[in-house]
């Protein structure tokens, strides 16, 4: 029996496949006609369809031993209502499917689930039990994931499917062409802004880490009902956002200069920044400059204690080697989870 894998051409999606692969598994992906030959590359075996096609999930979900669901829009110009019929409409599928094969679901959520701005101001005490705070109404991607961590919640409560909610911060690696490549591009314009004293933890993680507890998951017995992990930093040692920065600018062979810049200055940009968004598009972008200063100054809030604790996970990789592998890896890149 195999695994079935939706997602499985994104950046968590194709690491996941590679750890399966290194354990001599061959998992199935539910993917487009266009990633067809990646999939296939990384040791899949594709299925062609839609997330969104409840015919798809009939075809690809036959004789699977379990579900990983991580197909989502991430960063697009969509509308709410496309942001709601791909991550809502497909999770539901996703649990339909699972319910039909007698299969436990791991559903691959975020932490924007809690909220954005208000979680840095917890300490590292934002665990999974975490009450979800208020979202921007124009954080569409946020407000869909939430919409289908819920969904994946109620369907399991009546203990009849084994859920798993896996919640990654923002994800960094190999093959990454938003985060990873957009720090890469502004090293090597040779001058970094550097924001406030440059000694927190950014709320980022390895791709490689998440695909490690994926597996971590997979390999738990299937317990039925909810749980939520957590899966938000690398392995020790932890690099500030300073010496976070530098790593990738070794990994790119770059020597760029840091330079201050005062904070009043970045949210003045933001504000003026965050008004012409809302200008453009009205209530699209309303709250999200905040989150973005709260991104780059805040610490790490986010515990992992819970998926150490019950299944003995710890991140494989540390922050510094994930850079080198993400930044030194040159295979092609991939833009959707």
């Amino acid at each position: 029996m195999t695994i079935l894998v939706t997602g499985a051409a994104g950046l968590v999606g194709t690491h996941l496949l590679e750890a399966l692969r290194a354990r001599g598994e061959r998992p199935r992906a539910l993917v487009r006609e266009h990633s067809r030959a990646l999939v296939e590359s990384f040791g899949a075996e594709p299925i062609i369809g839609d997330v969104t096609d409840v015919i798809s999930w009939q075809r690809a979900a036959v004789g699977v031993r379990a579900i990983v669901h991580g197909a989502a829009l991430v960063v697009t110009r969509a509308s709410l209502d496309e942001y709601t019929r791909v991550n809502v409409g497909g999770t539901r599928l996703a649990i339909e499917a699972a319910r039909r094969a007698g299969v436990p679901l791991v559903h691959i959520s975020s932490v924007a689930v809690y909220g954005r701005t208000a979680v840095y101001d917890a300490g590292r005490g934002v665990t999974e039990d975490y009450p979800f705070q208020p979202l921007p109404g124009g954080d569409f991607y946020a407000r869909s994931k939430r919409a289908a961590d819920l969904l994946v919640q109620e369907a399991a409560r009546d203990g009849t499917l084994a859920a798993t909610a896996i919640r990654p911060n923002v994800i960094y690696g190999e093959r990454d062409r938003l985060f990873t490549e957009r720090v890469v591009r502004t090293l090597r314009r040779g001058v970094v802004p550097q924001i406030g004293h440059g000694r927190n933890h950014l709320s980022c993680v390895y791709a490689g880490n998440v695909a490690a507890a994926i597996v971590a998951v997979l390999d738990a017995p299937a317990q039925p009902g909810f749980r939520a992990y957590n899966v938000t930093c690398d392995a020790e040692p932890h690099l500030g956002q300073r010496e976070f920065f530098e790593a990738f600018a070794r990994a790119s062979g770059v020597q760029p200069r840091f330079v201050p810049v005062p904070l009043w200055l970045v949210r003045g940009g933001i504000a003026l920044w965050s008004m012409v968004l809302r200008l453009a598009r009205p209530g699209r972008y309303a709250g999200l400059g905040n989150s973005a200063v709260a991104f780059i100054l805040g610490e790490n809030p986010f515990s992992i204690g819970r998926i150490t604790r019950e299944l003995g996970w710890t991140p494989p990789f540390d922050t510094a080697s994930a850079i080198r592998r993400s930044v030194q890896n040159k295979s092609p890149g991939v833009t959707r989870a």
